[in-house]
């Protein structure tokens, strides 16, 4: 429920509550990507928010429906976003080209983002777990009495950041999934 309650607000603070309509697909996104980090975290489990392939084709999907949502409001008033107002006539071409690729560069970043950080956590908390499980192997009891304490605590706590890493990149890219909304529906 509180999760509920979180991406509800968020969704309030950011479109307004005539905008609620996009309160499920919201939530869905959220959650999604929270489980799917979640999945990551089990031992042997695989991570499929640190695929670009899935991160890309979701973040591109997002832009592309945000577009969409744009032109249905503001017709082809949208693609005033891609000129500031008040800008000098012979500054024009220059600002649109600018514009249009940080346009398209959102779902780029969006999605890299994403991928990256999970995919960076999730590998280095295998390679240090499986550094732990080799210590296993050493015959000495008390040089493996020392080195099995400090890893595990190490890896505990390794676990615990990539928990909050997981809830973290969710939250993330729902904020960011509505702004993109907000700028379509606002034309900011």
């Amino acid at each position: 429920e509180s999760m509920y309650q979180s991406i509800l607000r968020l969704v309030i603070d950011q479109l307004g509550k005539t905008q609620l309509i996009y309160f499920p697909l919201i939530f869905t996104i959220f959650n999604f990507i929270l489980y799917a980090n979640l999945i990551g975290l089990i031992p042997y489990g695989f991570t499929i928010t640190a695929q670009f392939a899935l991160t890309l084709s979701l973040s591109i999907t997002i832009i592309f429906a945000t577009t969409i949502i744009g032109f249905q409001l503001h017709s082809l008033k949208f693609i005033s976003i891609l000129l500031p107002s008040g800008t000098p006539l012979g500054l024009v071409p220059l600002l649109v080209a600018i514009e249009s690729i940080s346009y398209l560069a959102k779902a780029l970043s969006l999605g890299i983002r994403l991928g990256a950080n999970c995919l960076a956590g999730h590998t280095l908390l295998k390679i240090i777990t499986q550094f732990v499980s080799q210590i296993f192997t050493i015959d000495s009891v008390l040089c493996t009495i020392l080195l099995l304490i400090l890893p595990i605590i190490f890896v505990m706590a390794l676990v615990g950041l990539e928990l909050a890493i997981a809830i973290l990149q969710s939250y993330v890219f729902t904020t960011l999934t509505c702004t993109y909304i907000k700028d379509s529906i606002k034309l900011h």
